[in-house]
């Protein structure tokens, strides 16, 4: 794995921990109203798609516990379908798959370093 990809691991994992910070303590129905906090979680969630995008995709098939179609395609919608986000969606993936994410990236990261 090339050192720049590391840096983007190290992005994603910068980001997702935000994500946990900006959603730690409160229920999905806070999130739905509250447009500043909504923000930022999918201003992160665009920045773990762009670095998981820029992962070789050599890379990427090495790592097959990241779903990175998942990540990327997700970031793609934020971005380019951005007039019609799923609130459930993105509440969805922070309860259910950003804590095995961040836990996959970590492992990654401490084998490369």
């Amino acid at each position: 794995m090339k050192e720049r990809e590391i840096d983007y691991l190290i992005d994603m994992l910068e980001a997702a921990k935000l994500i946990k910070i900006f959603s730690d303590g409160i229920e999905q129905d806070v999130f739905n109203q509250d447009l500043m906090r909504q923000s930022a979680v999918i201003r992160q969630l665009e920045i773990m798609g762009e670095a998981g995008n820029r992962i070789s995709q050599e890379t990427q098939v090495k790592l097959p516990q990241i779903p990175w179609r998942k990540i990327i395609g997700m970031r793609n919608h934020l971005i380019h379908e951005y007039d019609d986000i799923d609130l459930d969606i993105v509440w969805n993936t922070i309860e259910n798959n950003l804590q095995n994410l961040m836990n996959e990236i970590e492992k990654i990261i401490n084998i490369n370093n």
